[in-house]
Parts: structure tokens; sequence; C-alpha cells
């Protein structure tokens, strides 16, 4: 579990305290804890799955406190109302608690990418072989941290809201472009091989003006960590 959420951390923030706070540039929304969990502004939403209050629920079922001004939306409306403050007290009240929640953030991804399977399997054309990828896998450490790692990153591909031209780049379409494997250790490199080719897709599909193809190559390094040893 801490090996997990240590690699976790290292891909979304550099496994920096400074980066459990941010905001990306050429997005509407700030970016929290080890999973980048999303946090948008008040009024405001948009195609991905909004993540941060649900940890938010998470952490307070499991005894933990969050702060009282964090149960509403996201204080801060663009990113650089969210920058100046970078040194306020509410970002370092968040900073200080996820740097000691970071097992339980990694129990929410974990929790999130089972309960993703029904889901899943209710909407895929081929949901045996979504099962038989899903289920080999989790045999290993590798291909249980690929699941872990991508639904977090990219979510599961289930929201009709998430897509491009039709086309989705979550879990689902990463499992069900995975070819049927041999055996269970060649699964994590197939998995990093069908998620870059998902990627790579969405950026075709993408909108011109959110110049996705900016944050392909880091998107790609980041399935090929998927090919290396826990």
């Amino acid at each position: 579990m801490d090996r997990v959420g240590k690699r976790i951390w290292q891909n979304e923030c550099g496994g920096t305290v400074a980066g459990l706070t941010s905001w990306n540039g050429g997005e509407d929304f700030a970016s929290l804890g080890i999973g980048h969990f999303i946090w948008y502004p008040q009024g405001r939403s948009g195609p991905f799955e909004e993540s941060f209050p649900p940890l938010l629920a998470f952490l307070t079922t499991h005894g933990i406190a969050t702060p009282a001004w964090a149960q509403r939306a996201c204080p801060w409306p663009t990113k650089a109302a969210f920058e100046a403050d970078r040194n306020g007290d509410r970002q370092q009240e968040l900073r200080a608690l996820l740097s000691r929640t970071v097992r339980q953030q990694t129990e929410f991804i974990m929790a999130r990418m089972e309960a993703a399977l029904p889901k899943m399997l209710a909407q895929s054309k081929n949901p045996a072989g979504v099962q038989s990828a899903f289920e080999g896998l989790k045999q290993t450490p590798e291909g249980s941290f690929c699941l872990i790692d991508y639904v977090n990153f990219k979510g599961e591909g289930t929201s009709s809201k998430e897509r491009y031209r039709g086309e989705g780049w979550g879990l689902l379409q990463v499992l069900e472009d995975m070819p049927k494997s041999k055996t269970v250790w060649q699964q994590p490199g197939e998995f990093a091989e069908a998620a870059k080719r998902v990627l790579s897709r969405r950026v075709a599909n993408a909108p011109a003006e959110r110049h996705e193809q900016r944050w392909l190559s880091g998107w790609h390094n980041r399935c090929d960590s998927y090919k290396r040893s826990l």
C-alpha cells in the first residue's frame, strides 16, 4: 500500500509536498492530493469527474478531521487566484492534511478502482475480455498498480461526458484495447502500450483549442512507468 501510494505521488506531484496543491495550466480546476483529485470552483463544472469532495468524505468516514471551509466549493475561482494564495492558510492546511493521509488517499483510489468494474462491464461491448484483463492484472503487484494509477489518472471511461468525438480515454477503453495475454506477467507491458494508443487517440480527437498535444509526451512517459517493477 505504501509503495503504491508513493509511486502515485511521484507520478502526479513529483513526490513533493508542494505538489499536493496545484492548478495546471490550461485547466479550469484545482488538482489536489497524491492523485491530483479534481476540485471545481463554485458554479463551474466540466467533462471530468470531480474527485476531491468524495476524497474528503472518505477521509471523514475514516475518522480524519477535514477543514470546515473545504466542505464547500473550491474557494479559488481561477488559477491566478489559486497561485496568489499558494502560501495562504488554506493551502498550507490542505498540504498538511494531504501529506499525512497518503495511505488513506491510496485506499480511496483502490476503492474507486474496484467500484469501477461493474460499471465498465455494463458498458463494454466485450465484457468478458474486460473482466479477464482486469482480473489478470490484479494478480501481480505491477498489474494492480496499472489499474489503480490509471483509473485515478484518466478515470473509469464510463462517463458520457468524458468523450471526444464519441470516444473515451479511461480505464475501460484501455482494457478493451488490450490483446489477450498468454501470461499475467505480460499484461503490465500490454496495458502500457494500450494506454498510449488510447491517449494518442484522445489527443487526435481533442478540440484544437485545448492544445492537448503538449501533454502527450508526459502521458506516454507515465504509461511507460507501468512496465517497471514496484
